[in-house]
């Protein structure tokens, strides 16, 4: 993700919307259970699909790129898996 941010910002404007995504498809409410489990959180996820996200109503592909983003390398999982800095 991090060196497909690099290459956007280095490259000439596009004068235009430039998405960047992982190379994954997640259902949000799957990213934050993967996290709760990976960090030892036992709550849990019950996902409402008429809740709103910052007031907007939302669907399956509200929150995914369009047709052609620059897409990063590292799977969610392998991200979770990562050590963190201390």
């Amino acid at each position: 993700m991090v060196a497909a941010l690099a290459e956007v910002t280095l490259a000439a404007p596009v004068n235009g919307t430039v998405e960047v995504a992982g190379p994954e498809a997640i259902p949000l409410d799957e990213v934050v259970r993967r996290f709760l489990k990976a960090t030892g959180d036992t709550r849990k996820v019950v996902p409402d699909v008429h809740a709103r996200y910052f007031g907007a109503v939302l669907d399956d592909q509200s929150l995914t790129p369009g047709q052609n983003p620059r897409l990063g390398s590292i799977r969610f999982d392998d991200w979770l898996a990562q050590p963190k800095a201390q």
